[in-house]
């Protein structure tokens, strides 16, 4: 599922070619994914507790199957804008997966289990971009989506024989109501930060958004709080470890995603600019894969520190080692092995980051609302991811620099974006320094018993 968030980047440029569309229709190709990942992970999050964990696994990756298969045989604009939309509901795959963890694991094991499934968000996006490079390069582009597809149909069937459904459900009824009002929420706030760029901040289409999205959010909040059985518990959520670990998420997302997007620029400007580095993208997809894997490899470190030091403490020391990561770039960044040296220190501290908050999501809500409490702290990562690729797309054409007859972002711009990184680890400390240092667990029988619908 992660590889979706990056698969399709080396093959914007070419869509509108292929698809006899304009640079700006095209771009909807990531707003549409982004759009139902959003609205997607509360819903599925609150349905799988009610349903079943596993049930609501496969019919993502069901859905992942289907969009793929659509994209790939996709020729005009509107069914891949359909095909898109269809893969972004399956951004539930990793939130039920670190749920079902927490259902099925013995106490032990559950750590790096979970530091492992949420490194993978980061993982599939650091990989998606050389692999879909390489395809693009050498093969047909709807082979980037025929492999999506085969992927996510290997994964179901791994899934539906190996995997048991789980025991902890809270039945119920779903919050219709609730979903809607949150969905076009979202859909006005992620349409305000994604095109406010391109349509003007100060336009009527973006005033009227983001007033639309301030109104529903209210109506949502008010709604779920006397709901009997609401779609996401804020009572629950509101709770300073989860809020706090949820804020964090948030920024070190955004911090996450300032990587690539100012080193693919920094990697591919002609080396006449004095500061460019004068790569094809393959190469420059090949030189970020390898923070993808150190994401992974801190995996196991992550849980280790914190079995013995604690999530929070993990967490942490995560934001410390991006911001040293973007320090360093920001200071040096003229040569392969600097950019290099950089992506791979920011994939470990993210690693060790991101293994964390799992555990810190779950240490703090019952076993009942394990699944839309870690599909919350999903969207909060999309909604940071988001307003990042917002800022730094203003900041890369805030300040250019012309090379012959091009035109590119300066230096000052790609500096600007790392500093903007590490300011981001930073208040990601900041936050994380607030979370509470001792967090108990509630026990499966007490939480089993917890009913899922205290808000009255």
């Amino acid at each position: 599922m992660s590889l979706q968030q990056t698969v399709v980047i080396p093959l914007l440029p070419a869509l509108p070619r292929l698809l006899d569309t304009s640079a700006a229709d095209a771009s909807w190709a990531v707003t549409a994914t982004l759009l139902a990942g959003a609205v997607a992970a509360p819903v599925v999050g609150r349905l799988a507790d009610m349903w079943g964990k596993r049930r609501l696994l496969l019919i993502c990756l069901a859905a992942l199957v289907a969009g793929s298969a659509v994209t790939a045989l996709s020729s005009s604009l509107a069914p891949l804008l359909v095909g898109r939309a269809l893969q972004g509901l399956a951004t539930g795959v990793v939130p039920l997966g670190i749920s079902l963890m927490r259902d099925h694991l013995p106490k032990p094991r559950l750590a790096s289990a979970t530091a492992m499934m949420s490194a993978s968000l980061g993982v599939g996006a650091s990989l998606g971009l050389p692999l879909s490079a390489l395809l693009v390069q050498y093969a047909n582009w709807r082979l980037l989506f025929w492999v999506s597809a085969g992927l996510a149909a290997l994964a179901a069937l791994l899934v539906s024989t190996l995997v048991a459904e789980s025991r902890q459900r809270t039945g119920g009824r779903f919050d219709a109501l609730g979903a809607a009002l949150l969905a076009a929420a979202l859909v006005c706030l992620l349409l305000t930060i994604s095109k406010g760029g391109l349509w003007g901040w100060t336009s009527l289409t973006v005033v009227l958004l983001t007033g639309s999205a301030v109104v529903l959010l209210v109506a949502f909040g008010t709604r779920e709080l006397h709901a009997r059985q609401p779609l996401i518990d804020l009572r629950a959520n509101r709770a300073r470890q989860v809020a706090l670990t949820n804020a964090s998420s948030a920024v070190f997302a955004g911090s996450m995603l300032m990587s690539p997007l100012a080193f693919t620029q920094l990697l591919q400007m002609p080396v006449d600019t004095g500061y460019g580095l004068g790569q094809t993208i393959i190469i420059a997809g090949l030189l970020q894969a390898p923070g993808g894997l150190c994401m992974m490899a801190m995996s196991p470190l992550s849980a280790r520190i914190t079995r013995t030091a604690g999530p929070r403490r993990t967490l942490m020391v995560g934001t410390l080692v991006v911001a040293a990561g973007y320090g360093f770039a920001a200071l040096a960044h003229s040569h392969l092995w600097q950019v290099l040296l950089c992506t791979m220190v920011v994939g470990a501290g993210i690693g060790l980051g991101y293994g964390a908050v799992p555990s810190l999501i779950m240490a703090a809500v019952p076993v009942a609302q394990t699944a839309a409490a870690n599909g919350l702290n999903n969207l909060c990562r999309a909604l940071g991811t988001s307003t990042a690729s917002a800022v730094t797309g203003l900041l890369l054409v805030a300040s250019t620099t012309s090379v012959g007859t091009l035109t590119v972002p300066s230096e000052t711009a790609i500096v600007a974006i790392l500093l903007l990184g590490a300011g981001a680890a930073l208040i990601a400390l900041l936050i994380s320094a607030f979370i509470p240092r001792h967090a108990v667990e509630q026990s499966p029988a007490v939480a089993a018993t917890t009913p899922a619908t205290t808000s009255t």
